[in-house]
């Protein structure tokens, strides 16, 4: 990522949306309706992709305080179909693109940086290119642009991935979470995720918004 990026003028803007928004987002995640309807959706999104966009590898995310704990719905998919399999981000080292390695229910982990957990098995056979990224936000808006944390590990990811197998992109949130259209700018750097799913729907951009 360029470094010019820290100094975008936007980003005063951006860090006070993500002190509203992570305050909104920590109401919403407490409530038990809301998160049993996003799990509702995101099953819902992930079984209706066509056969050629259907993941066979998923790639989340351990959750933090305030984000959708989507490892139940990872287990429960892992356990429909042994073939599929699923991977958590490692930070190997900061400001460098992500690195995804298995994970299973009850896999052993191990603090990574940031204190979060990860994977403890990471040698080349735990490695993974998943199809499709589960990628947590403290906002978004309807075109599919996303609010990050500000680290930029998930544009550098992506920037980083192998063009032949670009992986689908869809962000979890909350709609208390959800920005005007027009107010979240994207800049160079910024790419849409494919869907946001929230307690209300899944809201279809990028790839998916065209099927």
């Amino acid at each position: 990522m360029n470094p010019s990026i820290a100094r975008n003028p936007l980003a005063q803007a951006k860090k006070t949306w993500r002190l509203q928004l992570r305050e909104a987002r920590l109401a919403a995640s407490s409530d038990g309706i809301a998160n049993a309807a996003l799990t509702a959706n995101l099953d819902a999104l992930i079984a209706h992709l066509a056969s050629d966009l259907a993941p066979r590898s998923i790639g989340f995310y351990w959750p933090l305080p305030g984000e959708f704990d989507a490892r139940g719905w990872i287990a429960a998919w892992l356990a429909a179909d042994a073939s599929r399999r699923a991977a958590l981000p490692v930070v190997a080292e900061r400001h460098a693109p992500l690195q995804f390695y298995c994970w299973t229910p009850g896999a052993a982990m191990r603090e990574g940086h940031h204190g979060i957990p990860e994977p403890a098995a990471q040698d080349a056979q735990d490695a993974a290119l998943p199809d499709l990224l589960l990628v947590p936000c403290v906002g978004f808006d309807r075109e599919g642009y996303r609010l990050g944390y500000g680290g930029g590990y998930y544009d550098r990811t992506l920037a980083a991935w192998p063009a032949a197998q670009p992986p689908l992109t869809v962000g979890i949130a909350y709609e208390a979470c959800r920005i005007d259209d027009g107010v979240l700018e994207p800049e160079a750097h910024d790419l849409p995720l494919d869907a946001v799913v929230t307690e209300a729907g899944a809201h279809l951009a990028g790839r998916l918004r065209s099927r």
